[in-house]
């Protein structure tokens, strides 16, 4: 299986990418980490091949202090010229530090234009539509009026690829129907497997799948001893193989594990290396 993928059928990425969300801090209400232990990972990242970083404008500390937006533009601007960076826009930042979804589809170019000057782009190479929070989105609920505006200012020149996240097939269907879609980013990991009709779509379609929360993202502890089994076996952590399940599970699925600190990032990057057996597969179900 490849370890690239043509994101929109001309962006060539590595699989294995890395997300921004752990740069400010380690939760959204968690103290503010160091800015330039940020900027060191990035560069990091890149250094060891990393060209697909997955980023958001409220992706801030609690105190707004520490943006992912600036992190990514200090350390790496000017940008590599095969870096692609992904951003997503919907979730407005409450001034508490949690987040609010937006369902004004006025409200997103403003969140654009934050993504571009944050970043230091003219143009964004990947711009999700973000539907609701942490939970499930409703079924039936219509993205239509919002993903159309996107795609006018994708026809402005502003984007240059559309995605969806946290969606069903029915919002997947319908964004098709008003535009291209190069990518999907639904919760999905080694112990959460149920969305498995959106993933068969974007295989179908040569759509990236993007999980976010690869590694369970605190929710879920991935410590069962059906992967400890495997991770023995390559003398790897479980971490390493959540990853590498997940690149295992489609030839377009994407993994972008987030971190704070260079040695996890170490860690995560290596998971590309590792080639899951048919007799790992069975193991992990």
């Amino acid at each position: 299986m490849s370890n690239e993928f043509r994101l929109g059928g001309d962006l060539t990425i590595g699989r294995l990418g890395f997300g921004a969300m752990r740069l400010p801090t380690n939760s959204f209400h968690g103290p503010a980490r160091d800015p330039e232990t940020g900027r060191a990972v990035l560069r990091r990242a890149v250094e060891l091949g990393v060209n697909h970083i997955d980023t958001a404008a409220f992706y801030t500390s609690g105190d707004g202090t520490v943006r992912a937006n600036d992190l990514i533009r200090e350390a790496l601007h000017p940008y590599p010229d095969d870096l692609v960076i992904a951003t997503k826009v919907g979730p407005l930042r409450r001034p508490d530090g949690s987040l609010e979804a937006t369902t004004d589809p006025g409200a997103l170019r403003a969140l654009v234009e934050e993504n571009l000057e944050g970043l230091g782009l003219d143009r964004l190479d990947l711009v999700y539509l973000r539907i609701g929070g942490l939970a499930p989105t409703p079924h039936g609920e219509s993205v239509a009026a919002r993903f159309e505006a996107l795609a006018a200012l994708r026809e402005e020149g502003l984007i240059r690829h559309l995605g969806l996240s946290n969606v069903d097939a029915g919002h997947l269907a319908e964004a098709r129907a008003i535009a291209p879609v190069a990518a999907v980013q639904n919760h999905f990991h080694t112990d959460k497997r149920d969305d498995t009709e959106v993933l068969a779509h974007c295989e179908e379609a040569g759509i990236a799948y993007v999980p976010f929360f690869p590694l369970g993202g605190g929710l879920t502890d991935l410590r069962g001893d059906r992967i400890a089994k495997v991770a023995g076996r390559h003398g790897a952590t479980v971490p390493q193989i959540a990853l590498a399940w997940l690149l295992a599970s489609s030839p377009v699925t994407l993994a972008i594990p987030g971190t704070g600190t260079p040695s996890h990032l170490e860690e995560n990057t290596a998971a590309g290396s590792i080639a899951l057996t048919a007799e790992d597969l069975a193991d992990l179900g």
